[in-house]
């Protein structure tokens, strides 16, 4: 990514004088922040928020919180297996959804599609894979081939494609033509085309976005051992089912040890891989063949460790097929009201809970980038904080909110507004660090303080990104929103659970269609605006 200033504009050609951007851009960040204000209140109002239910459940969190500490951990061997077999589901998870998402990026992308209907095929499998939760995906998945680790990894593996698969795409709509019409020019295939004059240049895009999707596979696979579908999240379903909230601790602090190590993990990998160094192209050429053979190996051992057959994978697409034929024709009659109101809760869920982690997130979001914080001691402190809140599955975060102020939406706003400092924050801090610093220095040098540096200066040019990720933290948390009713913290995620639960297949699916459809007007909606600004 490169830096995230808005691009100049300037006058009729030779004049060089600056022209300034349409009425209609000037005024869209203003009129999208009016109506994310009216959203929300209008959520606020629909599912009857009240801060004083927080405030009267204070005392429960409290001794909540006594009976988590201090944390133990039972079996500190078992313990460590479990945290490295949720590491392997979301690495192996990540590495097929990368297999399966590469042809697909190529068949979605305008520039390599070989006809329209092809790309708006893959875009459909592409959106619908990012719009069924990965939660649901396990749910069907043990239904179809039994409880495992195999189910945990090929529903981690199906939910990638609807990230990997888009953003591959968005890298391959990007690349500069030139060197794959020389490609052409020789008169070579078409594959020789796309593998000498496209691959070259999207291969660090897609390295960014693979590393960073097994961060997300980590600790989303911590989330589907709670419907059997292995890993960790079995044993922590089992310590919070038995009030061990002790124990719970323990492997919730096991995780966010493995999260830590990740986190330094990707920003080495990052730095060796995806920084240019144009005086040393043979490190660069060997470190990624490096990566490559790493990753390669540790695939190998992934399918070893977790004792899967690949084979398997394959010979079980009957069963899948079939559990998912269930789910067809959709009956969406089967709870009349009720299911348009669990629907227009999570939708009410998703807009209350942006906005909070807006608020939340972006002051600091800034203070952890080290182009904006006053000191490099703050900057720490906020990035610790964000890889604490991050390494919390929102469904763990939702048990806590529930057990606080009791069954209901409220528990899901706040598990979700808290969870959103994680995501959003790191986005803003790390897009923070990218900005072009000329504005920067040109304020600090007439004077201007930390405050004026950043109205000044930075935040005009994060503008941007800010509202493009703002509107990805909605799509996310309108998806999160729908398996939060797991555990009580409302919206449409208890219907759906129950549904596949008791076997009622055609309900399931008709739940999983309407949240299809809201996902993906959501996301056209986002496109839409995205272009206004």
């Amino acid at each position: 990514m490169g830096a995230l200033a808005p691009p100049r504009l300037t006058g009729p050609a030779g004049t060089g004088t600056p022209r300034r951007p349409p009425r209609r851009r000037r005024h869209a960040p203003g009129a999208l922040a009016i109506a994310g204000i009216v959203a929300a209140a209008v959520s606020w109002w629909y599912l009857e928020f009240s801060p004083t239910q927080l405030i009267d459940g204070a005392g429960a969190v409290g001794r909540l919180l006594e009976r988590m500490l201090p944390p133990v951990v039972d079996d500190p061997g078992r313990t460590a297996d479990l945290v490295l077999e949720t590491l392997l589901m979301a690495l192996l998870g990540t590495v097929i959804a990368t297999v399966l998402s590469v042809p697909l990026a190529f068949l979605a992308a305008r520039n390599t599609t070989p006809h329209p209907v092809v790309m708006a095929v893959a875009r459909g499998v592409i959106t619908f894979c990012r719009a069924v939760p990965d939660l649901v995906f396990a749910v069907v998945l043990v239904r179809a081939m039994g409880i495992g680790v195999l189910a945990g990894v090929l529903a981690l593996a199906l939910h990638s494609i609807g990230m990997l698969g888009k953003l591959f795409a968005d890298a391959i709509e990007e690349i500069d033509e030139g060197p794959r019409e020389a490609v052409r020019s020789t008169g070579t295939g078409r594959l020789s085309v796309l593998v000498s004059g496209v691959v070259p240049q999207v291969v660090p895009a897609w390295i960014g976005t693979f590393v960073y999707r097994v961060d997300i596979n980590l600790r989303t696979s911590v989330v589907l051992g709670f419907v059997g579908a292995g890993g960790i999240g079995f044993a922590l379903q089992s310590s919070l089912r038995s009030l061990s909230y002790d124990s719970a601790l323990g492997m919730v602090l096991a995780i966010l040890a493995v999260l830590a190590a990740m986190e330094v993990a990707a920003v080495g990998v990052r730095r060796l891989l995806l920084q240019p160094a144009p005086r040393h192209p043979r490190r660069e050429r060997v470190a990624r063949w490096a990566f490559g053979l790493g990753l390669l190996a540790a695939t190998a051992g992934a399918f070893w460790w977790l004792r899967i057959n690949p084979l398997t994978m394959i010979t079980s697409v009957p069963d899948i097929a079939a559990a998912a034929g269930r789910l067809l024709p959709p009956d969406f009659g089967l709870a009349g009201d009720q299911l348009w109101d669990a629907v227009l809760q999570t939708l009410a869920i998703g807009a209350l809970a942006t906005a909070g982690g807006i608020v939340l997130s972006i002051p600091l979001g800034l203070l952890a980038a080290r182009t904006v914080t006053p000191h490099p001691l703050v900057a720490w402190t906020a990035r610790g904080a964000m890889l604490a809140v991050r390494s919390v599955p929102e469904l763990i975060l939702a048990v806590v909110f529930v057990a606080a102020v009791g069954l209901g939406p409220v528990a899901g706003v706040c598990a979700l507004g808290i969870g959103s400092i994680g995501f959003l924050g790191k986005l803003v801090a790390d897009a923070a660090e990218e900005i072009d610093l000329g504005p920067v220095e040109a304020v600090r040098a007439v004077g201007g303080g930390w405050w004026q540096v950043l109205f000044s200066a930075v935040i005009p040019q994060l503008m941007p990104n800010l509202i493009g990720s703002s509107l990805y933290l909605l799509d996310v948390n309108i998806r999160h929103s729908t398996v939060l009713g797991i555990v009580g913290a409302g919206g449409v995620g208890f219907l759906l659970y129950e549904s596949v639960r008791t076997l009622n297949f055609e309900f399931a699916g008709a739940i999983i269609l309407i949240v299809f459809a809201v996902v993906y007007a959501i996301e056209r909606l986002s496109g839409w605006i995205r272009a206004q600004v």
